[in-house]
């Protein structure tokens, strides 16, 4: 019995400790190691179309794997990493990489969001502002302070 659970309890263990899984098939590795690990590195920054927010080194989609075989066979003739990267932006755009480039038509998605965050802040700070000046504090008038020591001491009593 305490064989039993000990087993299991390794086996969770083992179940939860997270692994690099990789969508790369046996028969996609080159045979060049440097080759291989500049395809590995291309992939990891090449998003899969179909999946979006995954790269094409962790998606098994068929598209996935005809894009890693497209880096693998360009590596293989001699292509270098921004060469691949072009014939890339050229099919697909620039929504191809996973970290597009900061340009023209991409400062709304770099900057966008800072520019948001600053506009937030800036509208509290303003409405902060604005709301001291509207409720200015003002003492209790007799006739208000009289009421408000009677309310208190019919709640003491009751």
């Amino acid at each position: 019995m305490v064989k039993n659970r000990l087993f299991i309890l390794i086996l969770a263990i083992l179940a939860s400790i997270p692994l690099n899984a990789s969508a790369v098939e046996p028969s996609e590795i080159l045979q060049n190691p440097q080759l291989e690990l500049r395809a590995r590195n291309l992939s990891q920054n090449i998003r899969c179309l179909v999946c979006q927010n995954q790269s094409i080194d962790d998606s098994n989609a068929s598209l996935a794997k005809d894009l890693r075989k497209i880096v693998r066979e360009q590596l293989v003739s001699g292509a270098s990493d921004n060469e691949i990267y072009d014939f890339l932006i050229a099919r697909y755009g620039d929504f191809i990489l996973l970290r597009p480039p900061v340009k023209a038509t991409t400062y709304i998605l770099w900057y966008g969001p800072l520019f948001i965050f600053f506009a937030g802040l800036s509208l509290s700070v303003l409405f902060l502002i604005r709301r001291k000046k509207i409720l200015p504090e003002e003492p209790l008038s007799p006739k208000e302070q009289e009421e408000l020591s009677s309310l208190i001491n019919r709640k003491e009593e009751g």
